[in-house]
């Protein structure tokens, strides 16, 4: 058998030479954990699973719109069934995406009417920032709820208001037979 000659540092590639010297010196630098912005919403706005044209399994996700008075469609975006989460309560589902990414939407909008008297939609897409789109998701949270004993005063105006109720002869019959 041949001998072994021992490995010279000449021997080695420059690559690997500043790889162990780096090593040595404790200058690596390990890569900081890729922000993630979690978005909370109910079951509700999940869709069915479908498969797409490429043959990837995924679901549609809508958006309400932010106004109560904006009876619009709502707008969706696609991805993929394993990035939804069931919450540990059962009623809502969570899901985590890249802070610095985008996500495309599209919402549904009127384009005009056909000669048969229908309306003729298009679909308007376009990429929202992630965090924009958890903004546009949980606008839920951001809405005022008015408390009933905030406005107890106006309430008992309200009902001192209203016409007093008829009672009928029926009603008083039926109070006394039983």
């Amino acid at each position: 058998m041949a001998e072994a000659n021992p490995i010279m540092p000449g021997d080695l590639p420059d690559w690997i030479q500043e790889a162990e010297r780096v090593v040595a010196n404790g200058e690596i630098q390990m890569p900081e954990p890729a922000k993630e912005v979690t978005i909370k919403f109910g079951k509700g706005l999940v869709g069915e699973p479908f498969i797409s044209k490429s043959g990837n399994e995924l679901v549609e996700v809508k958006i309400p719109n932010a106004d109560k008075d904006d009876h619009t469609p709502w707008a969706s975006f696609v991805v993929s069934p394993k990035l939804i989460h069931d919450n540990k309560f059962g009623k809502g589902v969570w899901m985590k995406i890249p802070e610095d990414g985008t996500t495309r939407i599209s919402k549904p909008i009127v384009v005009g009417t056909k000669e048969d008297g229908k309306r003729e939609w298009n679909k308007e897409v376009r990429d929202v920032p992630n965090t924009e789109l958890k903004e546009m998701m949980e606008s839920y949270k951001s809405k005022e709820k008015e408390s009933l004993l905030g406005n107890l005063e106006e309430k008992k105006l309200e009902v001192a208001n209203q016409p007093a109720r008829q009672v009928t002869d029926k009603a008083v019959n039926k109070s006394m037979s039983i």
